[in-house]
């Protein structure tokens, strides 16, 4: 099959990057991630405009990745804070790929480590096939079309 027959538009990379594939999406992530979660919080951590912001907020919570959770600290009327949901936190290896990309290519020493709470050590992602071997290349991967696969309509 011809990859030029298919509908890239319909490709699973190209949905999920509609959704978190900007900048500012992937640093809100990182953030509320790491236990940053209150609007002003998140404005003055990122330093990104409010106006965006809430526009980046408001589409994450739109597509079930965050979800608004009531708080109200003594004396001080309520507020929300984002929260990722089930469907969010399987964005985490996503996150860690970035994470060791950036660690191996744009960085002398890493900013920062990923450590399992269970134990301390560093976590490190590891892709296997279904069978459970371990991928150590990308020439041991190939993309093939799947179920969903569309055929482009050239009429």
């Amino acid at each position: 099959m011809n990859w030029a027959d298919l509908d890239s538009g319909h490709c699973s990379i190209a949905r999920a990057a509609d959704i978190v594939g900007d900048r500012w999406t992937l640093l809100i992530l990182r953030d509320v991630s790491r236990g940053i979660r209150r609007f002003d919080e998140l404005s003055a951590h990122l330093g990104i405009a409010r106006n965006i912001l809430s526009a980046r907020l408001g589409a994450l919570v739109a597509n079930g990745v965050l979800e608004r959770m009531p708080y109200a600290e003594e004396g001080r009327r309520p507020h929300q804070e984002y929260v990722m949901t089930p469907r969010g936190a399987e964005l985490l290896p996503v996150l860690l790929a970035l994470i060791a990309w950036g660690d191996r290519h744009l960085s002398e020493e890493p900013p920062v480590r990923a450590v399992h709470n269970g134990c301390g050590h560093e976590v490190r992602l590891v892709p296997t096939c279904t069978a459970g071997h371990a991928l150590t290349g990308g020439g041991e991967v190939q993309i093939v079309p799947g179920p969903g696969a569309r055929r482009v309509d050239r009429e």
